[in-house]
């Protein structure tokens, strides 16, 4: 029993850790494996170019897995990449459902973002449950210094985070790296998501 204790703790704490590291860092990069080599790679981004990137020792890797609506249930911790619309709701293309050992480590606040022009990241806890009809659902989150409204479309990316490993840091993953240093010309990933059958969207 204390092995298995020992095995969850550390899975949690690599997830709070990348999930710390996504709260305080800029300078994002998305893209997909290319090629493999040991702990080196190449990584197409998504503007089409590519960069030299080698996968740290130490890396902390973790995965997304694909969600549903139906588990964006009342009091969930969630991270919600979207765009402002004019009447202050927030249009999400991007949920993410944080794991329980995240609630009070990770910080619920509303921040810029840089998936997409102009989009903000909240972290916030969900009241209710979504309600609307056709392609628009809605719910409200609140979070330390405020609360939104969010609108769910058929676009939106639904999430949730999991263990990951680096074996699945292959040719053809998608990742986003949170945390990375410079070594020449090679970026070093130190902290990255991995998407497990998705593309990650934040």
């Amino acid at each position: 029993m204390g092995a298995v204790k020992s095995i969850f703790g550390a899975i949690a704490l690599t997830l709070i850790l990348v999930a710390a590291s996504f709260a305080q860092q800029g300078g994002r990069i998305r893209g997909q494996i290319e090629t493999m080599d040991g702990p080196n790679a190449v990584l197409k981004l998504r503007d089409g170019s590519t960069m030299k990137m080698r996968i740290a020792d130490d890396a902390r890797v973790s995965a997304l897995t694909k969600a549903t609506l139906g588990e964006l249930t009342n009091d969930t911790f969630v991270g919600i990449a979207g765009v402002p619309r004019p009447d202050g709701s927030i249009e999400a293309y991007s949920i993410h459902i944080f794991l329980p050992a995240q609630r009070g480590v990770v910080a619920d606040r509303h921040t810029p973002w840089d998936g997409r022009p102009n989009s903000t990241m909240t972290n916030a806890y969900i009241e209710g449950t979504p309600t609307g009809s056709g392609d628009s659902q809605s719910f409200k989150v609140k979070y330390k210094d405020g609360e939104k409204t969010i609108i769910v479309t058929p676009q939106t990316s639904i999430a949730r985070a999991a263990a990951g490993s680096k074996d699945e840091i292959k040719p053809g993953a998608q990742i986003i790296i949170f945390g990375s240093a410079r070594e020449g010309d090679t970026t070093v990933a130190k902290v990255l998501y991995v998407g497990r059958g998705i593309t990650p969207a934040m």
